[in-house]
């Protein structure tokens, strides 16, 4: 109980954290909820009940990620606190199951506010429209909607214990600084796979492909595409979003370059030591955007083929990844605190923290719209 004491003294920060943790979780389970209704609804042997629940993966993943950067964050941003626990006997398995608990426990309150507001729409309150999504009308197994809720709180507090390294728990003690650079085995992948992922697309797109093979059908009303196309843009993809962390530290490099003045050196020195850091969230928002652009231009394009369902679970895709990097960026912050302070003290003039600060948000802008929108435009070429 006396952990528990220290745990709590919620600032915006972690209020904000722990919300934004319980709503995600909410849709995700609400989300789970729709595929038991209409499995329910539906006539046996019909075979879209592991479609749907196939449909529930994406934002499950969203949140689990949201739930790992978060509890990350959490030792850097709250050091009074972790040194509080340490000191009331709490190890760093112990605090790392706090961190966990939190996350769980934000989770399981947003599942069971869903499974309450399911349950009373059963009760002969939605319309016909929402009956088949609800299963109105079917005996509701009790071990049904608990099975599939425990997932949500379970899926987000895994995450958020793997999350939190044990040396940043420790009262007293900094992380170690990690090598700046990348090593040319994590440059030679992203890049192989980039330029390997940008043949198979043109190989898959060139005249005549559409007769080659078998083509694939899309979900989300997407239409076809053949398979080569596909997987080529997947692998593209995913080598691009691999470049970002290396492409934000050559960035920094390129701006420190010929006589850098003391704004220049201040953003250059800065992004670069961040990159290895920054690069993960910032790589998953420029893919998640680029899918979900690609994906509306497809729609608006062929009116009459978008889909409810994708677009809430783009909404809560694109709003788990924004969070995700305000949280990231929310850690940088108070990484940086005492060489901020120290600067400050040594008589640098705010603006020109501020003028590296925006420096940096360029630079790492220009580099997402390299990757995020090279992705894009792949991936308009598939869905054409």
């Amino acid at each position: 109980m006396f952990y528990l004491r220290l745990a709590r003294g919620y600032r915006a920060p972690d209020l904000g954290r722990w919300l934004l943790t319980a709503v995600a979780g909410a849709m995700v389970a609400a989300f789970l909820l729709r595929a038991l209704g209409r499995a329910m609804s539906d006539p046996l042997g019909s075979g879209g009940a592991v479609t749907r629940l196939l449909w529930c993966l994406p934002p499950l993943a969203a949140v689990a990620w949201f739930a790992a950067v978060a509890a990350r964050a959490v030792p850097g941003q709250r050091p009074e606190r972790i040194t509080g626990l340490i000191a009331a006997g709490a190890g760093p398995a112990r605090i790392r199951a706090l961190i966990a608990g939190e996350t769980a426990l934000a989770g399981a309150i947003g599942s069971a506010l869903t499974l309450l507001l399911f349950l009373i729409l059963r009760n002969d309150i939605a319309g016909a429209g929402l009956a088949p999504e609800l299963g109105m009308g079917v005996e509701l197994p009790p071990a049904a909607p608990v099975t599939l809720l425990v997932l949500v709180p379970l899926v987000a507090g895994l995450a958020a214990a793997a999350a939190v390294p044990v040396p940043d728990t420790l009262p007293g003690s900094s992380p170690r600084p990690g090598p700046r650079g990348f090593h040319p085995l994590r440059l030679a992948l992203p890049t192989g796979l980039t330029v390997t992922g940008i043949a198979l697309e043109l190989y898959g797109l060139r005249p005549g492909a559409a007769e080659d093979g078998r083509p694939v059908r899309l979900p989300a009303g997407l239409g076809t595409s053949s398979l080569a196309a596909l997987g080529g843009w997947a692998v593209t993809a995913l080598g691009l979003a691999l470049l970002t962390g290396p492409l934000l530290s050559w960035a920094g490099r390129l701006l420190v370059v010929a006589r850098p003045t003391p704004l220049r050196l201040l953003a250059g020195r800065g992004l670069t030591a961040e990159a290895r850091r920054l690069g993960p969230p910032l790589a998953v928002l420029a893919l998640t955007l680029a899918v979900v652009l690609t994906v509306v231009r497809y729609w608006v394009q062929a009116p009459g083929t978008a889909d409810i369902l994708p677009a809430v679970e783009a909404g809560l895709l694109v709003g788990c990844a924004v969070a995700a990097v305000l949280t990231r960026l929310a850690e940088i912050r108070a990484a940086r605190r005492d060489i901020t302070e120290a600067l400050l003290g040594l008589g640098t003039p705010p603006r020109l923290l501020y003028g590296a600060v925006a420096i940096r948000t360029l630079t790492a802008g220009t580099v997402l719209l390299l990757t995020g929108g090279l992705t894009a435009l792949l991936g308009a070429a598939v869905l054409a």
